[in-house]
């Protein structure tokens, strides 16, 4: 740290470190961006990222260096209020809706946003996910009502062409959460799409996902989601995503998506398998959404918030030093007791610096 600027360096975990700065209003510089890279600084996506996080803020000035290898951001107000966005093909539409997801209920106004391009993909969050467990995870936080993700079309890779819309209400404060009971998985939902391929796709899907899943619970309901003309944007692919809901609210998810000659089945038994890892880990929350609760109880009010979950992901180790950096808060990490669970689930705790939303509008 230099002075009132936050140094960090690296391409790596650039969308955590952006939030962090619009939340706490202090300036941070990230340099050495793939550096030493035959194609060195951002990539187009993460101008786009940039371009969009100006879109739903007021005053923010983002520098980028002529190279593209470094970038400062000094921080305005969070505004929310409409925005449309359009995210190039590089990645989908889940990369920029996680940073988003964060910092819209600490907006001057409800958020509505539109975000077109690719609606799911193998390297972020697909839009089911985030609808389906994301947005649930906000609700532990007191974050509810007008709450909604739409999912207008579908777009699968490599053009895309599909269109969601994200609507988040503001809060002043979010609650501090005290989620340590993972309960027993008592249902298992899913949601198999196919797009600009035989319908017939989605019932193999179910079919080959439920010969895994029937054997370790009943309650199963695997839902076919058919879109058809421009609403299945402009390439063909399908995918299966999975959720395992607990009798405490816990939710586990995983997903699998068409890959070039390999069938339905096999896509399908994949992201099955996932599924029984996940909820084999533990915890209150998958690995996929560690950052965002453990960012949501930094925020809590002042009163100490405890999760389990867990062991924490590469990138879940870096946020935590980072937040120690940004907003000096550490966490507590203990081992649930071995007799009670799996020695490898983890409590989360840490004192809530009292965050107060600041740019919420009174009107």
């Amino acid at each position: 740290m230099s002075g009132s600027v936050i140094l960090f360096s690296g391409h790596l975990y650039l969308r955590h470190r952006l939030v962090l700065s619009l939340l706490s209003g202090k300036t941070v510089k990230i340099d050495k961006i793939r550096t030493h890279d035959k194609n060195p600084g951002l990539r187009d996506y993460e101008v786009s990222l940039l371009r969009l996080l100006e879109k739903v803020t007021n005053g923010t000035i983002i520098e980028i260096s002529l190279t593209g290898t470094a970038i400062l951001i000094k921080p305005g107000i969070i505004a929310g209020g409409p925005v449309k966005h359009d995210c190039p093909p590089s990645r989908s539409i889940g990369y920029f809706l996680e940073p988003i997801i964060m910092l819209a209920p600490f907006s001057k106004h409800p958020l509505d946003l539109t975000l077109r391009g690719i609606t799911t993909d193998d390297k972020d969050l697909s839009a089911d996910i985030v609808r389906t467990v994301t947005l649930p995870h906000l609700e532990l936080f007191g974050i509810s009502d007008g709450l909604e993700l739409r999912i207008k079309k579908r777009g699968s890779p490599p053009l895309g062409g599909g269109e969601v819309q994200f609507l988040c209400p503001v809060v002043k404060q979010v609650k501090t959460l005290n989620f340590v009971d993972p309960g027993k998985i008592k249902r298992i939902r899913g949601i198999a799409h196919a797009v600009r391929v035989s319908p017939q796709f989605s019932n193999r899907m179910i079919e080959a996902s439920r010969s895994v899943l029937n054997t370790y619970i009943p309650d199963i309901y695997l839902y076919s989601d058919v879109y058809k003309g421009d609403d299945s944007g402009k390439s063909p692919g399908y995918a299966l995503t999975l959720l395992a809901e607990s009798t405490t609210s816990a939710i586990h998810c995983s997903e699998a998506i068409s890959q070039p000659g390999i069938a339905p089945e096999d896509i399908a038994l994949e992201a099955s398998r996932s599924l029984l890892i996940e909820i084999r880990r533990g915890g209150c929350v998958d690995r996929k959404h560690q950052v965002l609760i453990l960012l949501l109880m930094v925020l809590g009010s002042e009163d100490v918030g405890r999760c389990r979950m867990g062991e924490p992901t590469e990138r879940t180790i870096q946020f935590l030093r980072d937040v120690k950096d940004v907003f000096a808060t550490s966490f507590k990490i203990s081992p649930v007791e071995p007799s009670d669970a799996f020695s490898s689930e983890l409590i989360y705790s840490c004192y809530g610096t009292g965050y107060v939303n600041t740019n919420r509008s009174l009107a």
